[in-house]
């Protein structure tokens, strides 16, 4: 039996980076290419727009039921942002990594540090790194939908959500999309690997050792 068919716990694959550093594009590519991972699913009080699905896109909730479930802990974390309330549900990943699901994260430092203090076992943290300032700004300028005082905003935030790399367990430079995609995916097959996580280890090497 090849060690990767082994049962295994899943993971909690988070990556973030400064808006215009890539991570949207890596995590598209992660779910389109890996039929292994799957993108969280988040709780939230913002209305539904139109194309979306409760239970696909967001878990949909007023937010008299979503304060609810803040005080029961039902979060593993959550936030206010521009009026309306985000959080990531426990009870359906906490399921699902038992059967060896693996859960995508497209989250910020804030939520990262919250996620990893609820669960740390289970949290792996990457985060995206533009190769230059210079050329983030070009990015951000080069989508041709933001005024300069946008762009400016934008930046400022960069540089303080940059100051948070140490935080994370990984940290790779995007470059050229497709060289910190396939760094992303090494990072992700080795956590897949790690001894903690392959669970039907045990019985196996029982197996082995028999006589």
């Amino acid at each position: 039996m090849a060690s990767n068919t082994l049962q295994r716990r899943g993971l909690m694959f988070i990556l973030s980076s400064p808006s215009g550093a890539g991570k949207t594009t890596i995590s598209r590519m992660l779910l389109d290419r890996d039929p292994e991972i799957r993108l969280s699913v988040s709780a939230t009080t913002r209305p539904i727009r139109p194309g979306e699905q409760d239970g696909v896109h967001y878990h949909f909730v007023d937010q008299g039921e979503f304060d609810r479930m803040v005080e029961a802990d039902e979060f593993y974390e959550w936030a206010t942002v521009f009026g309306h309330s985000y959080g990531t549900p426990k009870a359906q990943i906490r399921a699902g990594l038992k059967e060896g699901r693996d859960f995508l994260f497209d989250i910020d430092w804030q939520g990262t540090q919250q996620l990893y203090q609820k669960d740390q076992q289970d949290v792996v943290r990457v985060f995206i790194l533009p190769p230059s300032i210079d050329e983030l700004r070009r990015r951000l300028t080069g989508r041709g939908t933001d005024s300069a005082e946008v762009i400016a905003a934008r930046m400022e935030r960069a540089r303080a959500e940059i100051s948070h790399w140490d935080g994370y367990d990984y940290v790779v430079v995007n470059d050229d999309v497709e060289a910190c995609y396939a760094q992303v995916c090494e990072i992700l097959h080795a956590e897949r690997m790690k001894r903690a996580r392959q669970t039907g280890l045990i019985g196996f090497v029982r197996e082995l050792m028999k006589d």
